[in-house]
């Protein structure tokens, strides 16, 4: 398969799987319930959960500042924060392709080295990566009764101790491997590897670490509170903690699965919810609402970066 084939299939993939699942997602609803629910919903709500998601977003952009500063580059925080944005617009239209522009757009404006800024974000995913696996390991032990409780009714223990029996056996054996590749497919994971360690390296080298500490707890908090604020504006809807957790971490998994979670996100957070015996439409809607509302935000904000841009460059 060529690069160029690769590189459609990359793109149009995820298109066509978020496409399908709209559809499958709208097929199956009760379209009057779900406009009633759209009219009658609390738009005060959805704006303060709007509000925390805008503070995560500035908070990511000056975040930034703390991984560009040791290299001796101090970006103008309008940029970093119009860089966040004009990233965020991208992914919804080419997956993973928002780092790259993000990184794109600092070196024209900001004179900071592509491979350079991109490097910086990359340790900024890993951060993010620690962050979420933490979110999951607090969902984990509050709920541990009710997700254990469900694996069992749904799942034989010993098939699930035989998966994982293997998979650990598997990763050592497969780690092995890895660290004696000198070419091929296991030396590129093993550069992968390496770089993630580098830039885990580099988070706990740097000169501020406490507020790039404080910054990255604060984003992913508010990125939980955007979510919990915006329950309220569904009328009949209520969620329990445990169900806001995991339907958090369900939306954001599917937020990887197509671009910007477009018809996976929905699917996601109201299958969640009913596991914890919430019932359908509602659930249903809020996932619409809560992912309406996100794409709209970045569908202004970033347009707007993406316009204002070389305006406020202008004489640079």
């Amino acid at each position: 398969m060529s690069f160029s084939t690769k590189k459609i299939l990359k793109t149009t993939l995820p298109l066509l799987l978020g496409a399908f699942l709209v559809w499958y997602s709208l097929s199956g609803m009760d379209k009057e319930k779900m406009i009633e629910y759209i009219k009658t919903a609390n738009y005060w709500w959805i704006g303060l959960g709007l509000f925390f998601g805008i503070l995560s977003h500035l908070s990511r952009a000056y975040r930034w500042k703390f991984l560009l500063e040791p290299m001796g580059y101090t970006p103008r925080f309008a940029n970093s924060t119009m860089a966040v944005l004009v990233a965020y617009l991208v992914n919804y239209a080419i997956p993973r392709a928002g780092e790259v522009s993000r990184a794109a757009v600092m070196s024209n404006y900001e004179n900071i080295p592509f491979e350079k800024g991109f490097g910086t974000i990359v340790a900024e995913r890993i951060a993010d990566l620690i962050m979420m696996l933490i979110i999951v390991a607090i969902t984990l032990f509050v709920q541990f009764d009710f997700i254990s409780q469900l694996l069992t009714e749904n799942f034989n223990p010993l098939k699930i101790g035989v998966i994982i029996v293997v998979l650990v056996v598997g990763i050592a054996v497969f780690s092995q491997y890895v660290k004696k590749a000198q070419s091929g497919f296991l030396l590129k994971i093993k550069y992968f590897i390496l770089s993630l360690a580098e830039g885990i390296a580099s988070i706990l080298k740097m000169k501020h670490k406490g507020a790039f500490i404080f910054h990255t707890v604060f984003i992913w908090l508010m990125y939980v509170l955007m979510f919990w604020a915006t329950i309220p504006a569904i009328n009949g809807l209520e969620v329990p903690f445990g169900a806001i957790l995991v339907g958090f971490i369900a939306g954001g998994f599917s937020i990887a699965a197509t671009n910007g979670g477009v018809g996976s996100y929905p699917l996601a957070v109201a299958g969640a919810f009913m596991l914890f015996g919430v019932s359908k439409d509602p659930s249903e809607a809020f996932g619409w609402i809560m992912w309406s509302a996100q794409t709209l935000m970045i569908i202004v904000f970033g347009g707007l970066a993406f316009l204002l841009l070389p305006i406020y460059n202008k004489n640079t």
